[in-house]
């Protein structure tokens, strides 16, 4: 019998912040980085799950910390038990009372679970020699309704309505891995948008895209109005009347302040306003969402868990659903919420970027393509070039499209000169820089 022998957790921060790469009006320096974990065994085959989260500088040792407090839940226990019955294992972590107290279900011990849960999938994927989306899109209707909690779902989602909506995709599934195989799943950019750059980055960054086969780019916004009309019309210019422009506010508005804003936006044709309030104002989004109609509301990176999307589906407050890789508790509740979004007919357009977002995220949206909605219409995964060449099988774009992995596992696992020259603070990056963090206060 193979046992969990180490849990080893990493503090991997790299310093976006110097070129301002990943700022926005809510965000405006942030250092991209991952609490990153890796699950070993001593299996004969040798391998390793690797998983993370996703931070953006201080408090990475938070959620490293919280990551490590899971770690009795698995060592010493049997590895082809855990990975056989993903649905109990998840709810292993979900159930733990004294740290579900933490949350319950949200914040940093959730984020936690899903980086756990999700190198648990690696492992499972690396084991059957498949790419992740591949993987869950062989499972049967049956094997992938045994994997979702529908604790606090069933008002919306039961488990027979979910069996049918996998069953009715399921003729479809080979036809639909050939044309992913083929030709990918559409992307989109928010390389040219970030709130930092000029006016002529932006626009040079636009143009390449367009040029690259991107149909769909995405501009911050939220800073200052004059400023983003000003933007937003340059990105216009650039772009032609064809491409569609999303607008993301990082939560930065109040619901009166939002309608006012984008109102101000709407002569640029944007195609959706991203997080234009608070994630946790389930009113507030269906409020926006009524005031800035044709303009679209797409919402989900900071949303808490599969109860807030829930909710959001069933008041109208979205247009557009996005799933976050590690936001949420992993695989098993992504494939929730992406079953919720089936159920209501709303599309799915991740997000992702961050550190290995892009990564992780492609999977799943494959696997919806797959095996669930089966439709790329009006769907497509955010994509930022930035910090790919850390990770050991990086997403592909060719054409606008991601192409599908082929390796086994999530995509999730970091080159380990990578790790040692970014851990903080005793990486190379980080000695040659001053300690980024604030001194905390003496004690009494």
């Amino acid at each position: 019998m193979a046992v969990f022998t180490t849990f080893t957790t990493h503090d991997v921060r790299f310093p976006t912040s110097r070129h301002l790469d990943g700022s926005d009006a809510m965000n405006l320096d942030p250092d991209y980085s991952a609490a990153y974990v890796v699950l070993g065994t001593d299996a004969a085959d040798g391998l390793a799950g690797h998983g993370f989260a996703f931070t953006i500088g201080r408090g990475n040792d938070v959620q490293a910390a919280a990551i490590d407090a899971l770690a009795g839940h698995l060592l010493g226990r049997d590895v082809d038990a855990a990975l056989a019955d993903m649905g109990a294992t998840y709810r292993l972590f979900v159930d733990d009372s004294q740290l579900r107290w933490l949350g319950p279900e949200k914040g940093v011990i959730h984020m936690a679970v899903s980086a756990v849960v999700n190198a648990l999938w690696d492992l499972r994927a690396r084991r059957a020699g498949q790419p992740l989306w591949e993987h869950l899109a062989g499972l049967s209707p049956a094997e992938l309704v045994s994997l979702v909690d529908f604790r606090y779902l069933s008002d919306a989602l039961t488990p027979a309505e979910a069996l049918a909506i996998l069953e009715a995709a399921a003729p479809g599934r080979a036809r639909r891995r050939d044309l992913l195989l083929e030709r990918g799943y559409p992307a989109y950019t928010t390389t040219p948008g970030w709130l930092g750059y000029s006016d002529e980055k932006l626009v040079r960054l636009a143009k390449e895209a367009v040029r690259d086969g991107y149909r769909q780019i995405k501009l911050k916004v939220g800073g200052d109005v004059a400023d983003d009309v000003r933007r937003m019309r340059l990105a216009r210019e650039a772009v032609g009347p064809d491409v569609r422009i999303a607008v993301d506010a990082n939560q930065r508005w109040d619901v009166a302040q939002a309608i006012d804003w984008v109102g101000q936006l709407t002569p640029f044709d944007p195609w959706w306003v991203e997080e234009p309030t608070s994630p946790d104002d389930v009113l507030g989004h269906a409020a926006i969402r009524e005031g800035i109609a044709p303009v679209q509301v797409a919402t989900g990176e900071h949303v808490q868990n599969r109860i807030v999307f829930k909710q959001m589906l069933q008041t109208g407050a979205l247009d557009v659903l996005q799933i976050d890789a590690a936001r949420v508790g992993g695989v098993n509740e992504n494939i929730a919420i992406l079953l919720l979004a089936a159920k209501f007919g709303v599309p799915v357009c991740p997000h992702a970027g961050g550190v290995g977002l892009c990564e992780l995220v492609q999977h799943l949206a494959m696997f919806d393509f797959v095996a669930v909605s089966g439709s790329t219409e009006d769907r497509v995964i955010e994509y930022v070039d930035h910090l790919h060449e850390h990770f050991l099988d990086p997403v592909r774009i060719v054409d606008g499209h991601y192409l599908a992995p082929r390796a086994p596992g999530f995509s999730a696992q970091m080159d380990p000169a990578a790790v040692e020259r970014f851990t903080y603070p005793g990486g190379a990056e980080w000695r040659a820089v001053a300690p980024a963090e604030p001194a905390l206060p003496a004690g009494r």
